[in-house]
């Protein structure tokens, strides 16, 4: 039996602003909002191992695997999330760019995973259009999460890998989709952003964007600082 991570191990936000991995900014995008501190984490390792009702696949447009975390998460389910994905898509027509689509999980400890097909980062292509296909892949993933009952969601972060797209554009794109659609919907208790294993630099880049999205309210800032001197 995998190794598999409990969603109660996962930091939260509100953690990591407790044990000074995050840090209030002055200027926050969105105002501060304590029941969000609690709903959103923050993960570095591997996707596949976490028992969540959903994780996020960034798949290519056939659905039928390839590289890094794609490959990782059709070799962790097994054959049957190959053959659900070509039931899904069959012969050639592709699965478009910002789409998603959901299936069982088969093997692995989440019991949905849900292909969202990102952007191919171009810098002679059109930058709104990349990054509105980039914010579709969250938006239509995370209403698919709460159109299957699921309460919790891991997403990876989509489009930076092989396919190439700037680590601090697609992050900022994917804390906005998700404060907003959190702030509109209270279905989804979770929301956890995974980083692969030695992706140091772009966690870096998610600890110092959270705040902007997630920032502390005066109330949380003086907990915190509680928190701090006890430690």
């Amino acid at each position: 039996m995998p190794n598999r991570i409990q969603l109660r191990d996962i930091r939260t936000v509100s953690q990591l602003f407790g044990n000074a991995t995050l840090r209030d900014v002055e200027t926050p995008f969105y105002p501060p909002k304590r029941s969000l501190l609690s709903r959103v984490h923050l993960y570095q390792g591997n996707i596949t191992q976490i028992e969540v009702d959903a994780i996020v696949n960034a798949a290519n447009s056939t659905l039928q695997g390839g590289g890094g975390v794609d490959g990782a998460i059709h070799m962790a389910a097994g054959p049957a999330l190959a053959k659900a994905c070509r039931e899904l898509y069959p012969g050639p027509r592709p699965c478009p760019t910002g789409d998603a689509k959901i299936t069982p999980g088969f093997q692995l400890p989440a019991k949905h995973v849900i292909h969202t097909v990102g952007p191919r980062w171009s810098s002679s292509s059109d930058a709104e259009t990349m990054a509105s296909q980039l914010g579709s892949c969250y938006r239509t993933s995370l209403q698919l999460a709460v159109e299957n009952k699921c309460k919790s969601i891991a997403f990876p972060l989509i489009s930076t890998g092989i396919y190439s797209y700037p680590i601090d554009e697609a992050t900022h794109i994917a804390l906005e989709e998700t404060r907003v659609f959190l702030d509109e919907n209270d279905e989804l208790d979770h929301v956890i952003f995974v980083i692969f294993t030695g992706r140091d630099d772009d966690q870096e880049v998610y600890e110092q964007l959270i705040p902007y999205y997630f920032p502390l309210g005066s109330e949380d800032i003086s907990k915190s600082a509680e928190n701090l001197s006890s430690v």
